[in-house]
Protein backbone atom coordinates (compact mmCIF):
# COMPACT_ATOMS: atom_id res chain seq x y z
CA UNK A 1 0.00 0.00 0.00
CA UNK A 2 1.25 3.73 -0.60
CA UNK A 3 2.94 5.06 2.10
CA UNK A 4 0.37 7.89 3.82
CA UNK A 5 1.21 11.14 4.57
CA UNK A 6 -0.41 13.74 7.05
CA UNK A 7 -0.09 17.31 8.02
CA UNK A 8 -2.26 18.92 10.97
CA UNK A 9 -3.52 22.34 11.04
CA UNK A 10 -4.41 22.57 15.08
CA UNK A 11 -2.09 21.29 17.94
CA UNK A 12 -4.09 17.71 19.62
CA UNK A 13 -3.52 14.70 20.05
CA UNK A 14 -4.08 12.68 16.93
CA UNK A 15 -6.16 9.70 17.58
CA UNK A 16 -5.55 5.68 16.56
CA UNK A 17 -6.39 5.25 12.93
CA UNK A 18 -9.09 2.28 13.19
CA UNK A 19 -8.18 -0.32 11.35
CA UNK A 20 -8.04 -0.13 7.86
CA UNK A 21 -10.86 -1.83 5.23
CA UNK A 22 -10.29 -3.69 2.37
CA UNK A 23 -10.02 -2.10 -0.50
CA UNK A 24 -7.70 -2.78 -3.61
CA UNK A 25 -7.35 0.89 -3.87
CA UNK A 26 -5.16 3.67 -1.53
CA UNK A 27 -7.08 5.58 0.53
CA UNK A 28 -7.75 9.24 1.48
CA UNK A 29 -8.32 9.83 5.34
CA UNK A 30 -9.47 13.12 6.70
CA UNK A 31 -10.38 13.66 10.61
CA UNK A 32 -12.63 16.41 11.42
CA UNK A 33 -12.92 18.06 14.98
CA UNK A 34 -15.70 20.28 16.08
CA UNK A 35 -12.55 22.48 17.05
CA UNK A 36 -11.36 23.40 13.48
CA UNK A 37 -8.63 20.22 13.86
CA UNK A 38 -8.13 19.36 10.36
CA UNK A 39 -5.66 15.67 9.98
CA UNK A 40 -5.18 14.74 6.21
CA UNK A 41 -3.53 11.10 5.84
CA UNK A 42 -3.42 11.00 1.80
CA UNK A 43 -2.21 8.84 -0.96
CA UNK A 44 -3.10 8.94 -4.73
CA UNK A 45 -6.27 7.14 -5.44
CA UNK A 46 -9.50 6.72 -6.74
CA UNK A 47 -11.46 6.67 -3.89
CA UNK A 48 -11.51 8.94 -1.12
CA UNK A 49 -12.27 7.92 2.87
CA UNK A 50 -13.61 10.96 5.57
CA UNK A 51 -13.81 9.78 8.83
CA UNK A 52 -15.76 12.24 11.32
CA UNK A 53 -14.92 12.17 15.23
CA UNK A 54 -16.76 14.26 17.37
CA UNK A 55 -17.28 14.01 21.35
CA UNK A 56 -18.90 11.36 22.59
CA UNK A 57 -19.74 9.62 19.39
CA UNK A 58 -18.51 7.05 17.35
CA UNK A 59 -16.52 7.02 14.43
CA UNK A 60 -18.26 7.09 10.89
CA UNK A 61 -16.41 6.36 8.10
CA UNK A 62 -18.18 7.05 4.38
CA UNK A 63 -16.82 6.07 1.32
CA UNK A 64 -17.09 7.69 -2.13
CA UNK A 65 -15.37 7.48 -5.57
CA UNK A 66 -13.71 11.08 -6.54
CA UNK A 67 -15.00 11.91 -10.04
CA UNK A 68 -12.74 10.92 -13.00
CA UNK A 69 -12.18 13.14 -15.74
CA UNK A 70 -11.11 16.51 -13.27
CA UNK A 71 -8.57 18.43 -14.48
CA UNK A 72 -6.29 20.07 -12.68
CA UNK A 73 -4.46 23.35 -13.97
CA UNK A 74 -2.51 23.87 -11.30
CA UNK A 75 -1.00 23.10 -7.67
CA UNK A 76 0.14 26.24 -6.59
CA UNK A 77 -2.61 28.39 -4.85
CA UNK A 78 -2.87 32.24 -6.90
CA UNK A 79 -0.78 34.90 -4.71
CA UNK A 80 -3.11 37.32 -2.50
CA UNK A 81 -4.39 40.57 -3.81
CA UNK A 82 -4.63 42.82 -0.63
CA UNK A 83 -6.43 46.21 -0.02
CA UNK A 84 -5.82 48.06 3.03
CA UNK A 85 -7.30 51.69 3.93
CA UNK A 86 -6.91 53.90 7.36
CA UNK A 87 -7.43 57.24 8.94
CA UNK A 88 -4.54 59.44 9.46
CA UNK A 89 -2.74 58.07 12.66
CA UNK A 90 -4.62 54.75 12.57
CA UNK A 91 -1.38 52.63 12.61
CA UNK A 92 -1.77 51.43 8.45
CA UNK A 93 1.61 51.70 8.08
CA UNK A 94 3.47 49.24 11.00
CA UNK A 95 0.63 47.17 9.89
CA UNK A 96 1.35 46.92 6.03
CA UNK A 97 4.66 46.28 7.22
CA UNK A 98 4.10 43.53 8.97
CA UNK A 99 1.38 41.88 6.42
CA UNK A 100 4.41 42.20 4.06
CA UNK A 101 6.86 40.55 6.18
CA UNK A 102 4.34 37.64 7.00
CA UNK A 103 2.99 37.21 3.90
CA UNK A 104 6.00 38.28 1.60
CA UNK A 105 3.25 40.49 -0.35
CA UNK A 106 4.78 43.37 -2.59
CA UNK A 107 3.75 46.39 -0.54
CA UNK A 108 2.44 49.16 -3.37
CA UNK A 109 2.33 52.80 -1.93
CA UNK A 110 1.20 55.25 -4.49
CA UNK A 111 3.17 57.77 -2.86
CA UNK A 112 6.58 55.67 -3.29
CA UNK A 113 5.45 54.89 -7.30
CA UNK A 114 5.00 58.58 -7.29
CA UNK A 115 8.65 59.36 -6.03
CA UNK A 116 10.27 56.65 -8.00
CA UNK A 117 8.99 57.67 -11.30
CA UNK A 118 9.62 60.98 -11.02
CA UNK A 119 13.02 59.95 -10.00
CA UNK A 120 13.78 57.84 -12.90
CA UNK A 121 12.43 60.74 -14.92
CA UNK A 122 10.03 58.18 -17.18
CA UNK A 123 7.20 59.53 -19.65
CA UNK A 124 4.80 59.48 -16.51
CA UNK A 125 6.75 60.80 -13.85
CA UNK A 126 7.80 63.43 -15.78
CA UNK A 127 3.96 64.57 -16.37
CA UNK A 128 3.39 63.64 -12.46
CA UNK A 129 6.41 66.09 -12.14
CA UNK A 130 4.48 68.98 -13.23
CA UNK A 131 1.81 68.71 -11.23
CA UNK A 132 3.89 68.37 -8.14
CA UNK A 133 5.86 71.21 -8.89
CA UNK A 134 3.30 73.68 -8.86
CA UNK A 135 1.10 71.93 -6.13
CA UNK A 136 -1.38 70.46 -7.79
CA UNK A 137 -2.93 67.15 -7.28
CA UNK A 138 -1.59 64.49 -9.65
CA UNK A 139 -4.98 63.19 -11.92
CA UNK A 140 -6.60 59.84 -10.86
CA UNK A 141 -5.96 58.73 -14.44
CA UNK A 142 -2.11 58.92 -13.84
CA UNK A 143 -1.90 57.39 -10.74
CA UNK A 144 -3.92 54.68 -11.89
CA UNK A 145 -1.81 54.07 -14.98
CA UNK A 146 1.29 54.25 -11.93
CA UNK A 147 -0.43 51.43 -9.76
CA UNK A 148 -1.40 49.08 -12.67
CA UNK A 149 1.47 49.68 -14.00
CA UNK A 150 3.48 47.98 -11.25
CA UNK A 151 0.77 45.15 -10.58
CA UNK A 152 1.94 44.05 -14.12
CA UNK A 153 5.27 43.04 -12.78
CA UNK A 154 6.47 40.02 -12.32
CA UNK A 155 7.26 39.98 -8.69
CA UNK A 156 3.69 41.33 -7.83
CA UNK A 157 2.57 38.31 -10.24
CA UNK A 158 4.31 35.95 -8.23
CA UNK A 159 4.06 37.04 -4.99
CA UNK A 160 0.95 39.10 -4.58
CA UNK A 161 0.10 42.97 -3.81
CA UNK A 162 -0.96 45.37 -1.14
CA UNK A 163 -1.95 48.71 -2.23
CA UNK A 164 -1.75 50.91 0.57
CA UNK A 165 -4.27 53.80 0.64
CA UNK A 166 -4.94 52.89 -2.98
CA UNK A 167 -7.80 53.53 -4.35
CA UNK A 168 -8.56 57.10 -2.34
CA UNK A 169 -11.46 58.30 -5.14
CA UNK A 170 -14.37 56.86 -7.09
CA UNK A 171 -12.35 57.28 -10.54
CA UNK A 172 -9.52 55.32 -9.29
CA UNK A 173 -11.60 52.44 -7.94
CA UNK A 174 -13.25 52.01 -11.16
CA UNK A 175 -9.90 52.80 -13.49
CA UNK A 176 -8.97 49.20 -11.48
CA UNK A 177 -12.13 47.63 -12.59
CA UNK A 178 -11.67 48.32 -15.68
CA UNK A 179 -8.75 46.67 -15.59
CA UNK A 180 -10.43 43.57 -13.86
CA UNK A 181 -7.96 44.18 -10.73
CA UNK A 182 -10.01 43.50 -7.16
CA UNK A 183 -8.69 42.56 -4.00
CA UNK A 184 -9.74 39.19 -2.36
CA UNK A 185 -10.12 41.46 0.66
CA UNK A 186 -10.19 45.11 1.25
CA UNK A 187 -9.07 45.66 5.04
CA UNK A 188 -10.19 49.13 7.00
CA UNK A 189 -8.50 50.07 10.25
CA UNK A 190 -11.65 52.00 12.20
CA UNK A 191 -10.37 54.15 15.11
CA UNK A 192 -12.35 56.36 16.97
CA UNK A 193 -11.70 60.20 15.38
CA UNK A 194 -10.94 61.04 19.15
CA UNK A 195 -7.83 58.75 19.40
CA UNK A 196 -6.53 59.83 16.28
CA UNK A 197 -6.85 63.26 16.78
CA UNK A 198 -5.04 62.62 19.89
CA UNK A 199 -2.56 60.55 17.74
CA UNK A 200 -1.85 63.34 15.55
CA UNK A 201 -1.85 66.09 18.11
CA UNK A 202 0.66 64.41 20.40
CA UNK A 203 3.23 63.55 17.77
CA UNK A 204 6.30 64.77 18.04
CA UNK A 205 9.34 64.90 15.21
CA UNK A 206 13.35 64.76 15.54
CA UNK A 207 14.42 67.30 12.86
CA UNK A 208 17.45 65.76 13.62
CA UNK A 209 17.16 61.76 13.64
CA UNK A 210 13.25 62.27 11.84
CA UNK A 211 12.10 59.90 14.30
CA UNK A 212 8.61 60.45 15.37
CA UNK A 213 7.94 60.05 19.64
CA UNK A 214 4.47 61.08 21.05
CA UNK A 215 4.46 63.28 23.67
CA UNK A 216 1.93 60.18 25.74
CA UNK A 217 2.73 56.71 24.14
CA UNK A 218 5.77 57.37 22.91
CA UNK A 219 7.77 59.97 24.97
CA UNK A 220 11.39 60.56 24.01
CA UNK A 221 14.17 59.20 25.76
CA UNK A 222 15.92 62.01 27.37
CA UNK A 223 15.55 65.63 27.70
CA UNK A 224 17.85 66.33 25.23
CA UNK A 225 15.93 64.65 22.43
CA UNK A 226 12.82 66.60 24.27
CA UNK A 227 14.12 69.56 23.52
CA UNK A 228 14.79 69.83 19.90
CA UNK A 229 11.52 68.15 18.84
CA UNK A 230 9.06 70.22 17.33
CA UNK A 231 5.03 69.44 15.94
CA UNK A 232 4.65 69.01 12.15
CA UNK A 233 2.19 71.68 10.39
CA UNK A 234 -0.24 69.03 9.98
CA UNK A 235 -0.31 68.21 13.02
CA UNK A 236 -2.81 70.40 14.17
CA UNK A 237 -5.92 69.79 15.45
CA UNK A 238 -7.99 71.82 13.01
CA UNK A 239 -5.82 69.98 10.11
CA UNK A 240 -6.24 67.15 11.44
CA UNK A 241 -10.27 66.83 11.93
CA UNK A 242 -10.06 68.41 7.91
CA UNK A 243 -7.87 65.43 6.98
CA UNK A 244 -10.28 62.99 8.96
CA UNK A 245 -13.13 64.44 6.72
CA UNK A 246 -11.02 64.11 3.79
CA UNK A 247 -10.93 60.63 4.57
CA UNK A 248 -14.33 59.71 5.59
CA UNK A 249 -15.40 60.91 2.16
CA UNK A 250 -12.91 59.11 0.16
CA UNK A 251 -13.68 55.76 1.80
CA UNK A 252 -17.74 56.74 1.47
CA UNK A 253 -16.73 57.04 -2.26
CA UNK A 254 -15.25 53.71 -3.08
CA UNK A 255 -17.10 51.29 -0.31
CA UNK A 256 -19.61 50.56 -2.49
CA UNK A 257 -17.44 49.35 -5.06
CA UNK A 258 -15.86 46.59 -2.75
CA UNK A 259 -18.93 46.04 -0.02
CA UNK A 260 -18.14 42.12 -0.67
CA UNK A 261 -14.82 42.23 0.60
CA UNK A 262 -14.50 45.10 2.97
CA UNK A 263 -13.44 43.76 6.74
CA UNK A 264 -13.27 46.09 9.26
CA UNK A 265 -10.94 46.01 11.84
CA UNK A 266 -11.11 47.67 15.23
CA UNK A 267 -7.68 49.51 15.06
CA UNK A 268 -8.04 50.83 18.48
CA UNK A 269 -5.60 48.27 19.88
CA UNK A 270 -2.33 47.15 20.32
CA UNK A 271 -0.60 46.75 17.36
CA UNK A 272 0.45 42.81 17.32
CA UNK A 273 -3.14 42.42 18.61
CA UNK A 274 -4.93 43.91 15.71
CA UNK A 275 -1.90 42.10 13.32
CA UNK A 276 -3.32 38.58 14.77
CA UNK A 277 -6.89 38.90 13.46
CA UNK A 278 -5.48 40.45 9.89
CA UNK A 279 -3.09 37.61 9.98
CA UNK A 280 -6.05 35.27 10.64
CA UNK A 281 -8.05 36.88 8.05
CA UNK A 282 -5.15 36.11 5.43
CA UNK A 283 -4.32 32.78 6.58
CA UNK A 284 -8.02 31.40 5.81
CA UNK A 285 -8.22 33.61 3.15
CA UNK A 286 -5.31 31.57 1.66
CA UNK A 287 -6.47 27.98 2.77
CA UNK A 288 -9.36 28.74 0.44
CA UNK A 289 -6.80 29.65 -2.01
CA UNK A 290 -5.13 26.45 -2.13
CA UNK A 291 -8.66 25.08 -2.07
CA UNK A 292 -9.80 26.33 -5.49
CA UNK A 293 -6.52 25.57 -6.54
CA UNK A 294 -7.05 21.68 -6.20
CA UNK A 295 -10.73 21.68 -6.16
CA UNK A 296 -11.86 24.67 -8.65
CA UNK A 297 -13.79 26.34 -5.93
CA UNK A 298 -13.83 27.65 -2.50
CA UNK A 299 -14.26 26.14 0.36
CA UNK A 300 -17.31 27.19 1.41
CA UNK A 301 -17.16 27.32 5.19
CA UNK A 302 -14.09 28.90 5.73
CA UNK A 303 -14.84 31.39 2.98
CA UNK A 304 -13.56 35.19 3.75
CA UNK A 305 -15.99 35.89 0.67
CA UNK A 306 -19.10 34.48 1.67
CA UNK A 307 -20.72 37.67 1.67
CA UNK A 308 -19.73 38.22 -2.23
CA UNK A 309 -20.24 34.77 -2.84
CA UNK A 310 -23.83 34.58 -1.70
CA UNK A 311 -25.38 37.49 -2.61
CA UNK A 312 -23.80 36.77 -5.89
CA UNK A 313 -25.63 33.03 -6.13
CA UNK A 314 -28.64 34.64 -4.49
CA UNK A 315 -31.48 33.32 -6.68
CA UNK A 316 -33.91 36.24 -5.64
CA UNK A 317 -36.83 36.07 -3.06
CA UNK A 318 -39.03 32.92 -3.29
CA UNK A 319 -42.60 33.00 -5.16
CA UNK A 320 -45.92 31.83 -3.44
CA UNK A 321 -44.94 32.86 -0.05
CA UNK A 322 -48.73 32.85 0.86
CA UNK A 323 -49.22 29.72 0.01
CA UNK A 324 -48.91 27.40 3.71
CA UNK A 325 -47.50 25.08 4.16
CA UNK A 326 -44.45 26.64 3.11
CA UNK A 327 -42.47 24.00 0.65
CA UNK A 328 -39.45 22.19 2.39
CA UNK A 329 -37.73 24.57 -0.33
CA UNK A 330 -38.89 27.75 0.97
CA UNK A 331 -38.09 26.89 4.41
CA UNK A 332 -34.08 26.25 3.48
CA UNK A 333 -34.09 29.24 1.43
CA UNK A 334 -34.74 31.74 4.19
CA UNK A 335 -32.95 29.32 6.41
CA UNK A 336 -29.48 29.45 4.49
CA UNK A 337 -30.07 33.29 4.19
CA UNK A 338 -30.33 34.08 7.67
CA UNK A 339 -27.17 31.39 8.63
CA UNK A 340 -24.96 33.23 6.49
CA UNK A 341 -25.85 36.93 7.21
CA UNK A 342 -25.66 36.16 10.94
CA UNK A 343 -22.33 34.50 10.36
CA UNK A 344 -20.54 37.53 8.64
CA UNK A 345 -21.97 39.51 11.46
CA UNK A 346 -20.47 37.47 14.12
CA UNK A 347 -17.42 37.36 12.01
CA UNK A 348 -17.12 41.16 12.11
CA UNK A 349 -17.36 40.96 16.20
CA UNK A 350 -20.99 41.73 16.30
CA UNK A 351 -21.91 41.00 19.56
CA UNK A 352 -25.60 42.24 19.69
CA UNK A 353 -27.66 41.33 16.63
CA UNK A 354 -31.28 40.30 15.80
CA UNK A 355 -33.39 38.72 13.29
CA UNK A 356 -36.84 39.40 11.93
CA UNK A 357 -38.06 37.35 9.48
CA UNK A 358 -41.98 37.90 8.98
CA UNK A 359 -42.45 35.10 6.41
CA UNK A 360 -46.15 33.55 7.06
CA UNK A 361 -45.28 30.62 8.77
CA UNK A 362 -43.40 33.02 11.10
CA UNK A 363 -45.60 35.63 11.76
CA UNK A 364 -47.16 35.20 14.81
CA UNK A 365 -49.67 37.77 13.67
CA UNK A 366 -51.23 35.28 11.14
CA UNK A 367 -53.16 32.37 12.03
CA UNK A 368 -50.80 29.95 9.56
CA UNK A 369 -47.86 30.80 12.40
CA UNK A 370 -46.04 27.21 12.85
CA UNK A 371 -43.92 27.39 16.37
CA UNK A 372 -41.83 24.34 15.05
CA UNK A 373 -40.78 26.54 11.77
CA UNK A 374 -38.84 29.14 13.71
CA UNK A 375 -37.39 26.47 16.13
CA UNK A 376 -36.12 24.94 13.31
CA UNK A 377 -34.64 27.67 12.08
CA UNK A 378 -33.04 27.94 15.53
CA UNK A 379 -31.81 24.62 15.41
CA UNK A 380 -30.02 25.21 12.35
CA UNK A 381 -28.08 27.94 13.65
CA UNK A 382 -27.13 26.56 16.57
CA UNK A 383 -26.14 23.39 14.93
CA UNK A 384 -23.57 25.49 12.51
CA UNK A 385 -21.79 27.85 15.18
CA UNK A 386 -21.19 24.39 17.28
CA UNK A 387 -19.74 22.72 13.98
CA UNK A 388 -17.42 25.36 14.09
CA UNK A 389 -16.54 24.59 17.58
CA UNK A 390 -18.85 26.84 19.88
CA UNK A 391 -20.55 26.50 22.61
CA UNK A 392 -23.87 27.74 22.00
CA UNK A 393 -27.06 28.37 24.35
CA UNK A 394 -29.96 28.28 22.91
CA UNK A 395 -32.47 30.40 25.58
CA UNK A 396 -36.42 30.60 25.40
CA UNK A 397 -37.95 32.93 28.28
CA UNK A 398 -39.86 31.02 30.97
CA UNK A 399 -42.44 32.32 33.17
CA UNK A 400 -42.92 36.43 33.60
CA UNK A 401 -44.80 37.74 36.81
CA UNK A 402 -46.24 36.18 39.79
CA UNK A 403 -49.83 35.28 40.79
CA UNK A 404 -52.79 35.89 38.27
CA UNK A 405 -49.94 37.64 36.05
CA UNK A 406 -47.41 34.86 36.09
CA UNK A 407 -47.64 32.94 32.91
CA UNK A 408 -45.44 32.53 29.49
CA UNK A 409 -46.56 34.49 26.01
CA UNK A 410 -48.32 31.92 24.11
CA UNK A 411 -46.37 32.07 21.09
CA UNK A 412 -43.84 30.28 23.15
CA UNK A 413 -45.89 28.09 25.23
CA UNK A 414 -44.59 24.18 25.36
CA UNK A 415 -41.48 25.38 22.80
CA UNK A 416 -38.65 24.53 25.44
CA UNK A 417 -40.35 21.16 25.46
CA UNK A 418 -40.20 20.71 22.45
CA UNK A 419 -36.83 21.78 21.61
CA UNK A 420 -35.33 19.22 24.62
CA UNK A 421 -37.12 16.24 22.41
CA UNK A 422 -36.08 17.79 18.86
CA UNK A 423 -33.15 16.00 16.92
CA UNK A 424 -29.88 17.79 17.30
CA UNK A 425 -27.76 15.36 15.03
CA UNK A 426 -26.15 12.10 15.94
CA UNK A 427 -22.91 13.39 17.52
CA UNK A 428 -24.54 14.32 20.88
CA UNK A 429 -24.01 17.91 20.67
CA UNK A 430 -27.25 18.70 22.70
CA UNK A 431 -25.67 18.56 26.15
CA UNK A 432 -22.39 19.63 24.71
CA UNK A 433 -21.85 22.21 22.32
CA UNK A 434 -25.35 22.87 22.73
CA UNK A 435 -27.85 23.60 25.93
CA UNK A 436 -30.67 24.64 26.30
CA UNK A 437 -31.62 27.85 29.12
CA UNK A 438 -33.85 30.39 29.72
CA UNK A 439 -33.05 34.33 29.50
CA UNK A 440 -31.43 36.23 32.72
CA UNK A 441 -28.01 36.74 33.98
CA UNK A 442 -27.66 33.77 36.07
CA UNK A 443 -27.97 31.92 32.67
CA UNK A 444 -25.00 33.06 31.57
CA UNK A 445 -21.74 30.51 32.45
CA UNK A 446 -18.16 31.06 31.59
CA UNK A 447 -18.06 28.39 28.91
CA UNK A 448 -20.74 29.73 27.36
CA UNK A 449 -19.51 31.31 24.01
CA UNK A 450 -22.26 32.66 22.35
CA UNK A 451 -26.57 32.99 23.40
CA UNK A 452 -29.35 32.35 20.76
CA UNK A 453 -32.95 33.61 22.21
CA UNK A 454 -35.70 32.76 20.85
CA UNK A 455 -38.40 35.80 20.40
CA UNK A 456 -38.10 37.28 23.63
CA UNK A 457 -41.08 38.93 24.09
CA UNK A 458 -42.91 41.45 26.42
CA UNK A 459 -46.35 40.24 27.84
CA UNK A 460 -49.10 42.31 29.11
CA UNK A 461 -48.42 43.06 32.44
CA UNK A 462 -44.92 42.00 32.36
CA UNK A 463 -41.59 42.97 30.72
CA UNK A 464 -38.82 41.05 29.39
CA UNK A 465 -36.10 43.64 29.07
CA UNK A 466 -34.91 43.61 32.84
CA UNK A 467 -33.88 39.81 32.70
CA UNK A 468 -32.70 40.56 28.80
CA UNK A 469 -30.13 43.29 30.08
CA UNK A 470 -28.86 41.29 32.78
CA UNK A 471 -28.60 38.83 30.57
CA UNK A 472 -26.05 40.31 28.03
CA UNK A 473 -24.37 42.47 30.33
CA UNK A 474 -23.14 38.79 32.13
CA UNK A 475 -22.55 38.03 28.36
CA UNK A 476 -19.70 41.18 27.72
CA UNK A 477 -18.81 40.58 24.52
CA UNK A 478 -19.96 37.37 23.71
CA UNK A 479 -22.99 37.47 20.45
CA UNK A 480 -26.36 37.40 21.57
CA UNK A 481 -28.63 36.78 18.98
CA UNK A 482 -32.09 37.64 19.25
CA UNK A 483 -34.56 35.87 16.70
CA UNK A 484 -37.57 37.31 15.55
CA UNK A 485 -37.79 39.94 18.92
CA UNK A 486 -41.08 41.29 20.21
CA UNK A 487 -39.67 44.02 22.50
CA UNK A 488 -42.06 46.83 22.23
CA UNK A 489 -44.07 48.10 24.94
CA UNK A 490 -47.56 46.61 25.85
CA UNK A 491 -50.08 47.63 28.91
CA UNK A 492 -48.88 47.51 31.99
CA UNK A 493 -50.12 46.23 35.24
CA UNK A 494 -49.40 46.90 39.10
CA UNK A 495 -46.15 48.84 37.41
CA UNK A 496 -44.23 45.84 36.16
CA UNK A 497 -43.03 47.54 33.06
CA UNK A 498 -42.29 50.41 34.54
CA UNK A 499 -38.94 49.30 36.21
CA UNK A 500 -36.76 50.75 33.68
CA UNK A 501 -38.59 54.05 32.24
CA UNK A 502 -39.95 53.32 28.96
CA UNK A 503 -37.27 56.00 26.99
CA UNK A 504 -34.45 53.57 28.62
CA UNK A 505 -36.16 50.46 27.47
CA UNK A 506 -37.13 51.27 23.88
CA UNK A 507 -33.25 52.81 23.99
CA UNK A 508 -31.93 48.98 25.17
CA UNK A 509 -34.15 47.18 22.82
CA UNK A 510 -32.60 49.63 20.09
CA UNK A 511 -28.96 48.88 21.07
CA UNK A 512 -29.27 45.18 18.48
CA UNK A 513 -27.90 45.65 15.60
CA UNK A 514 -29.94 44.06 12.07
CA UNK A 515 -28.13 41.70 10.92
CA UNK A 516 -30.48 39.97 8.68
CA UNK A 517 -34.39 41.18 8.25
CA UNK A 518 -36.92 40.13 5.94
CA UNK A 519 -40.64 41.30 5.81
CA UNK A 520 -43.39 40.72 3.05
CA UNK A 521 -45.38 43.99 2.43
CA UNK A 522 -48.88 44.38 2.34
CA UNK A 523 -51.81 46.95 2.21
CA UNK A 524 -52.59 49.01 5.63
CA UNK A 525 -54.51 46.41 7.58
CA UNK A 526 -54.65 43.68 4.92
CA UNK A 527 -52.55 40.20 4.32
CA UNK A 528 -53.41 39.78 1.18
CA UNK A 529 -51.86 40.51 -1.47
CA UNK A 530 -48.77 40.54 -1.39
CA UNK A 531 -47.00 43.82 -2.61
CA UNK A 532 -43.57 43.07 -2.13
CA UNK A 533 -40.69 42.48 0.40
CA UNK A 534 -37.89 44.14 2.07
CA UNK A 535 -34.86 42.47 3.05
CA UNK A 536 -31.65 43.19 4.61
CA UNK A 537 -28.34 40.37 4.79
CA UNK A 538 -25.79 41.82 6.69
CA UNK A 539 -23.51 43.87 5.67
CA UNK A 540 -25.23 44.94 2.71
CA UNK A 541 -28.21 47.54 2.44
CA UNK A 542 -31.68 47.01 2.95
CA UNK A 543 -33.56 46.19 -0.41
CA UNK A 544 -36.90 46.95 -1.57
CA UNK A 545 -38.81 44.74 -4.04
CA UNK A 546 -42.52 44.94 -5.76
CA UNK A 547 -44.12 41.57 -6.61
CA UNK A 548 -45.21 41.85 -10.09
CA UNK A 549 -47.95 39.52 -11.58
CA UNK A 550 -46.84 37.72 -14.74
CA UNK A 551 -50.06 35.99 -15.28
CA UNK A 552 -50.96 32.02 -15.72
CA UNK A 553 -49.87 32.23 -11.98
CA UNK A 554 -46.62 33.80 -12.05
CA UNK A 555 -44.93 36.00 -10.30
CA UNK A 556 -41.73 38.08 -9.63
CA UNK A 557 -39.78 40.56 -7.61
CA UNK A 558 -38.52 43.41 -8.73
CA UNK A 559 -35.49 45.67 -7.15
CA UNK A 560 -36.92 48.92 -7.15
CA UNK A 561 -34.85 50.47 -4.46
CA UNK A 562 -32.03 50.87 -1.88
CA UNK A 563 -31.61 52.33 1.41
CA UNK A 564 -28.36 52.63 3.86
CA UNK A 565 -30.82 52.15 6.89
CA UNK A 566 -34.00 50.81 7.52
CA UNK A 567 -36.78 52.63 5.44
CA UNK A 568 -39.77 54.33 7.08
CA UNK A 569 -43.20 53.95 5.57
CA UNK A 570 -43.00 57.11 3.72
CA UNK A 571 -40.26 55.91 1.91
CA UNK A 572 -41.86 52.84 0.95
CA UNK A 573 -44.55 54.09 -0.67
CA UNK A 574 -42.54 56.77 -2.09
CA UNK A 575 -40.43 54.39 -4.14
CA UNK A 576 -43.45 52.20 -4.69
CA UNK A 577 -45.19 55.03 -6.60
CA UNK A 578 -42.45 56.50 -8.44
CA UNK A 579 -41.73 59.64 -6.25
CA UNK A 580 -38.07 60.62 -5.99
CA UNK A 581 -36.47 60.62 -2.15
CA UNK A 582 -37.08 63.78 -0.15
CA UNK A 583 -33.85 64.37 1.86
CA UNK A 584 -34.98 67.27 4.39
CA UNK A 585 -38.17 65.46 4.37
CA UNK A 586 -38.31 64.19 8.37
CA UNK A 587 -39.29 60.67 8.72
CA UNK A 588 -42.26 59.74 10.13
CA UNK A 589 -41.55 56.55 11.69
CA UNK A 590 -44.79 54.97 10.79
CA UNK A 591 -44.92 51.42 9.80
Amino acid sequence: MANLTATATHRTNVPSLPKQPSLSSPLKLQFHFPFTSSFLLSSPSSTSLRLHLLPHASPRINTHPLQKGLKIVSSKSEPLKLMISGAPASGKGTQCEMIAQKFGVVHISTGDILRAEVSAGTEIGNVAKEYMNTGRLVPDEIVTAMVTARLSLEDVKEKGWLLDGFPRSSAQAEGLEKQNIRPDIFIILDVPDDILVDRCVGRRLDPLTGKIYHIKNFPPENEEISGRLIIRPDDTEEKVKARLQIYKQNTDSISSMYTDVIKKIDGNRPKQEIFNEIESLLLTLQKDKAEKSKTGKLARSDSLLDSSSHEKQWRGIPTRLNNIPHSREIRQYFYEDVLQATKRAVQDRKSRLKVEINIPELNPEMDVYRIGTLLELVRILALSFADDGKRVKVCVQGSMGEGALAGIPLQLAGSRKIMEFMDWGDYGALGTFIRIGSIGGDQVEEEDDMFILVAPQNAVGNCIIGDLRAMTDAAGDRPVILVNPRLGDLPASGGIMQTMGRDKRLEYAASFEMCYLFRLLYYCGTQYPIMGALRMSYPNEYELYKRVDEGRKKEKYVLLSKFSGRPTGDEINDAFVGKPRDKAKNPTGIW
